[in-house]
């Protein structure tokens, strides 16, 4: 049943991609439509076409490698200046590529049809190209609202799961209970499973987490803790005893100090550990939740060659990567598949398998806004840069040509050859050193 369930969830999260995809691409369609621009083709997927069917003039369709998307809009880029020499066997390579470029934009037009890319305003262009990352963002939205506050967080709840019977250090690195260990104040107040606790030293609690913290910092100091034991409210007694706990970080692990050594601090220890439960947070959770995550996917596109840097060193050297650093589509489906096959309820599986779509939405999101083609933000910069130039020739009292975003295929195919060897890296580490989170 593990492996069954482990291919669904890569299952899912292939068809949730493919989902995103597509609507990133409508999200370029429709304005494009809107506007005029005649759309040739809208394909999700690259590679051989293994179904497509035309709608009016538009033929709608899926290839082989479901990688990506795209839609094909007629004259892109402006054609070339009359009288331009076309290069020859002996030109250079890269004069060769804006060649091919331009017989493949002019392949798109129609003679004597207006109804081309290029030609519309400056900031319908960047409606159309920003259309698709918008998209993603808006499901993003959408995702974390539903994993967020329709399903629920899961958290502890102050019922109690268990007690436990004595107090054990934590730099004892053991669990079970010797003779000389001191019993745990919980059990020593008579506190049993199944208990809900409904206050502590007077304070009312609402999540295990309120309790937690009120004898966390309350070491020998007699609590009142009122509990709720079979419909009735009873009035129970703790003295939290001193004991050493593992200083948390900032990126949830055990902290350690120079020598390598793990922190400890001393805290209030009653011993009680609480049922868990999905609980639905506030409806504003879910955009919090994604305006947080723009910002930090953001800060990693922003250091990509040197994070992608980091997994190769990590793949060669054998370390544990950096659960909070890039990964691949395979990295992403192993994830969705772990989460599916963990032991945890159904409902708390699909909560993790929503938010990781989430994140992928967003990921595309922010990846796609890289001011550089063939990615949308670079065809916004294209569209800025055109429409300054024309600004400035206006100023003057000339005419400027559209700016023949053509003449940067040489840089363009450089970026197109770096995100392949990114995304080659990305996928070996994934598979031979995969980021280790459960």
């Amino acid at each position: 049943m593990t492996a069954i369930a482990f291919l669904i969830g890569v299952l899912v999260l292939v068809i949730g991609l493919a989902v995103s995809i597509a609507l990133h691409e409508i999200g370029h369609l429709l304005p494009a439509k809107l506007f005029g621009v005649r759309v040739g083709q809208y394909m999700i997927g690259f590679g051989p076409t293994l179904w497509s069917r035309r709608i009016g003039e538009t033929e709608y369709g899926v290839k082989l490698l479901p990688l990506g998307g795209f839609i094909s809009m007629s004259g892109m880029f402006p054609p070339a200046p009359d009288g331009e020499a076309r290069p020859t066997r002996r030109s250079r390579l890269f004069a060769t590529m804006i060649q091919d470029a331009r017989d493949a934009n002019a392949e798109t037009m129609i003679a004597g049809d207006d109804r081309v890319f290029y030609k519309l305003p400056v900031w319908k262009r960047i409606i159309i190209m920003l259309g698709g990352p918008v998209m993603n963002l808006l499901l993003a939205f959408v995702l974390s609202a539903i994993a967020l506050s329709a399903i629920g967080v899961t958290q502890g709840t102050t019922t109690v799961a268990s007690v436990s019977q004595c107090v054990i250090p934590a730099s004892a690195e053991r669990a079970d209970c010797q003779s000389s260990d001191p019993t745990a104040p919980a059990a020593a107040a008579g506190i049993r499973p199944g208990d809900t606790i409904v206050s502590i030293g007077g304070t009312p609690v609402s999540t295990f987490d309120e309790a937690a913290a009120i004898i966390q910092r309350s070491p020998g100091q007699a609590l009142p803790v009122v509990v709720e034991r079979d419909g009735t409210a009873q009035t129970l007694t703790v003295t939290p005893v001193s004991t050493d706990r593992a200083v948390i970080g900032s990126d949830g692990r055990p902290a350690v100090d120079a020598a390598g050594a793990t922190e400890y601090q001393t805290v209030g220890f009653a011993g009680l550990s609480p049922q868990s439960a999905l609980v639905p947070q506030p409806i504003w959770a879910g955009p919090e939740a994604t305006i947080q995550q723009v910002g930090a996917v953001g800060q990693i596109m922003t250091q990509l060659p040197v994070r992608v840097y980091d997994t190769a060193v990590d793949l060669f050297t054998g370390q544990p990567r950096d659960p909070n650093g890039p990964l691949s589509v395979v990295g992403a489906g192993r994830l969705a598949g772990e989460f599916a096959a963990v032991d945890a309820p159904i409902l708390a599986r699909v909560q993790s398998i929503i938010s990781l779509l989430a994140a992928l939405n967003i990921a595309l999101f922010v990846f796609n806004l890289i001011p550089l083609l063939p990615l949308d933000g670079g065809h916004v910069v294209v569209a800025l840069w055109d429409g300054l130039k024309r600004w400035i020739a206006r100023v003057r009292g000339k005419v400027a040509r559209p700016v023949d975003a053509t003449k940067l295929v040489p840089l363009t195919f450089v970026v197109v050859v770096l995100l392949i060897g990114m995304g080659g890296v990305l996928f070996l580490a994934d598979v031979f050193n995969p980021i280790q989170l459960l």
